[in-house]
């Protein structure tokens, strides 16, 4: 039974930490977010890195405009599941 309790709270989550199940979704949900802004024709995907925590998408790196800054962002809120997107990217 020990055994058992010891599993169980090792697959549990925690503020700083995913449960087995969030870094499943959480890599579905980058996954996803690179293959759209990779087929978003205005942004260059190379330039853009894409990690997400519990549903929170960060997206980092260099673009040649604001508005691909914006463009990335509205990109990555249009994916389902995504519960929001924190923008750290720079105009280069």
């Amino acid at each position: 039974m020990a055994f058992m309790l010891a599993t169980a709270v090792g697959c549990a989550s925690t503020q700083k930490q995913e449960g087995t199940g969030e870094y499943i979704d959480d890599t579905v949900l980058t996954t996803k977010v690179k293959a759209a802004i990779f087929n978003e024709p205005t942004l260059k995907s190379a330039e853009i890195n894409v990690e997400t925590f519990k549903g929170v998408v960060q997206l980092s790196g260099f673009v040649s405009s604001q508005a691909a800054v914006n463009k990335a962002a509205e990109v990555a809120r249009g994916i389902s599941g995504v519960k929001s997107v924190k923008n750290d990217m720079r105009v280069k």
